[in-house]
């Protein structure tokens, strides 16, 4: 029998004599996340507050949605009354559509249900004023991503929230990025409530900026959102009352006793540790990845979220 040549050898990942291959070629090879945030530090990570964490029941499992009252205050404010009232309690998700959204809130409120049937919004507000975006505040932290941004003229992060502004009309806004929950509305801008919520689970439907008020963003329970059946009617809508997926509860996380609270923790966006996770991804060099991007996409960058480890 033949023995093998060095390149097939090296094509097996294996030297004339069984043991892993060298290339000589081989790049500097960048830090992993694992091995990033293996080295952060405790101040690097931040505890959300219980007042601006949602957190909603599905039968498959929880999602913890964090709101962001700094960039949408009115509409947030009307979604704390509506689930302090349990609105949401027995809702539905009554919408997936492939590579977009999942929705959900009341099944009647669509152009074939019967208003008349419409659970009660009890004293939370049937209509709010637009917050597509909000005046631009040096107090409101920001760290820049310098990539450069199809969509706005300058783009980063804010307080874990991926965020777009505009110097000239000095406005920021939250961005449709993997994850964000944003406020279902009709024609009128003025119908969107918090009543009817969706999160983006496919690629980042950016045109959606600055026409609907993004309100958060799921820090736990994606897969239970993006991995349901997709509806089959027009725009992803479940045809048939038996798609729909029955909303256990929905409770602010600051109405329970403190051993219910999940105990999760957010990397910081303006930590040392995130701006090397964002630079690694950015210029990834491993024995796959030979060219690197050097440049990244605002919707790309994943924030960590962890567990809170546990006080000594």
């Amino acid at each position: 029998m033949e023995r093998p040549t060095r390149l097939a050898a090296a094509l097996l990942g294996l030297t004339l004599l069984g043991a892993p291959a060298l290339h000589a070629d081989s790049p500097a090879r960048t830090p992993t996340p694992k091995e990033l945030l293996d080295k952060s530090s405790a101040q690097e990570w931040r505890t959300p507050d219980p007042q601006n964490l949602l957190l909603m029941q599905l039968p498959q499992g929880k999602v913890v949605i964090e709101l962001a009252p700094d960039f949408t205050p009115l509409h947030v404010a009307n979604i704390r009354t509506l689930v302090r009232e349990h609105y949401f309690d027995n809702m539905a998700v009554v919408r997936v559509q492939d590579n977009f959204v999942t929705q959900w809130g009341d099944p009647e409120d669509d152009d074939k249900g019967d208003k008349a049937k419409l659970k009660p919004l009890g004293s939370a507000k049937a209509t709010l004023p637009p917050e597509y975006t909000r005046p631009m505040d040096a107090k409101l932290p920001f760290t820049a991503l310098p990539d450069g941004d199809v969509y706005a003229p300058e783009v980063g992060f804010s307080e874990g929230f991926p965020v777009a502004r505009d110097k000239a009309s000095g406005q920021a806004w939250l961005t449709h990025c993997y994850g964000m929950v944003g406020v279902g509305r009709d024609i009128d801008p003025q119908t969107g409530n918090g009543s009817s919520l969706y999160a983006v689970i496919g690629q980042a439907p950016r045109g959606l900026d600055r026409n609907l008020a993004v309100v958060g963003r799921v820090l736990q329970g994606m897969e239970f959102l993006s991995g349901l059946p997709r509806g089959t009617g027009p725009l992803g809508f479940y045809e048939k009352p038996e798609q729909r997926l029955s909303i256990r509860s929905a409770q602010l996380v600051s109405e329970l006793a403190p051993a219910q609270r999940p105990k999760i923790e957010v990397l910081r966006t303006d930590s040392a540790t995130f701006a090397a996770l964002i630079d690694a991804k950015r210029n990834r060099r491993d024995d796959f990845y030979r060219n690197p991007a050097g440049k990244i996409d605002l919707c790309s960058i994943n924030i960590p979220v962890r567990e809170a480890k546990a006080s000594p």
